[in-house]
């Protein structure tokens, strides 16, 4: 018998316990769109870290504002010194925006007190904006400055449920995303639970990265949803991580799922984070005199939990 989609009537809350309904047959080889007739079962969660963003989210040391690197990474680069762009910007994907905070220098020899967050009310915004002139050598010529949170070092999670409740900005070149990657260092496997397609209103995608061992390719399988008032409106968007599928969900209703591929044997860590421009992402495409000059990415909370009979 087919059971209620939502786990409580009040998805703005991340209680310490919660529930969701979760597909009941088997998952055989599928990634798929979840249908409303599919049959469904509980799974019990308990939290084991959540944020709401009442304090500034570098206060407490429970977020790194640059990669953390790791040397199976794309790119190497990514253990480059303080002194540099590395870790602060993915250019494999053509982003045009350096992730700062208010201690980096880049080419500066004192820091440029450079702070893409602001928290208001229980909100945090991440903040890109068009790099002012003076400081745009200074910043290794890119278009935009901008921000990013990773809990890389600080903390994992093997299974259980990951949930990011935001707004979604869009606009030519806006890429706002929330996705975890191996504390490995690897690459992949990478779970995006959510990333906007800047140019496509009100539209969402939810991706599953993993590799073929026996060729080394790499693999994915990921749908796009239509979620009405994604920019005025906070939405839920989360994965559950169990032992053989991986199951997103939009404000708690489970909408697609993939059997666990190869590979997915170390726990993760979360990124947060909003580029500028992209020639990976369809939707999002290079920056341009039509970009907004500020964009915010306001996100009220992030919570984890894990399944209770682990």
């Amino acid at each position: 018998m087919a059971m209620p989609a939502l786990a409580q009537s009040d998805t703005t809350l991340a209680l310490p316990q919660l529930t969701l309904q979760v597909p009941a047959g088997a998952i055989g080889n599928q990634c798929r769109k979840i249908e409303a007739g599919d049959p469904l079962i509980p799974v019990s969660l308990r939290r084991t870290f959540h944020d709401d963003f009442d304090v500034h989210p570098l206060v407490d040391a429970r977020w790194v504002p640059h990669y953390a690197g790791g040397a199976t990474w794309p790119q190497s680069r990514y253990w480059g010194g303080e002194g540099s762009d590395f870790k602060r910007k993915t250019s494999y994907n053509g982003e045009q925006q350096i992730y700062v905070d208010p201690v980096y220098a880049g080419r500066a020899s004192v820091p440029l007190v450079l702070d893409p967050f602001r928290v208001k009310d229980g909100i945090l915004t991440i903040i890109a904006s068009r790099t002012l002139p003076d400081l745009k050598s200074l910043l290794f010529n890119n278009e935009y400055v901008s921000g990013i949170l990773t809990t890389q070092s600080k903390f994992t999670q093997k299974h259980g449920y990951f949930e990011m409740r935001s707004k979604i900005p869009g606009g030519v070149g806006v890429w706002p995303a929330f996705w975890m990657l191996a504390d490995d260092g690897g690459w992949p496997p990478e779970i995006d639970v959510m990333e906007g397609r800047g140019q496509q209103h009100d539209n969402i995608v939810m991706t599953t990265h993993w590799r073929i061992p026996a060729t080394g390719v790499v693999e994915r399988c990921g749908f796009d949803f239509a979620v009405a008032d994604t920019r005025s409106e906070f939405h839920n968007y989360g994965v559950l991580w169990q032992r053989d599928r991986i199951i997103y969900f939009i404000d708690r209703r489970a909408v697609s799922e993939i059997k666990v591929p190869v590979g997915f044997d170390a726990p993760m860590y979360m990124i947060v984070n909003l580029a500028m421009g992209s020639k990976t992402l369809e939707g999002v495409e290079f920056v341009d005199g039509l970009s907004p000059n500020v964009v915010e990415f306001e996100i009220d909370r992030i919570s984890v939990y894990q399944i209770d009979t682990y």
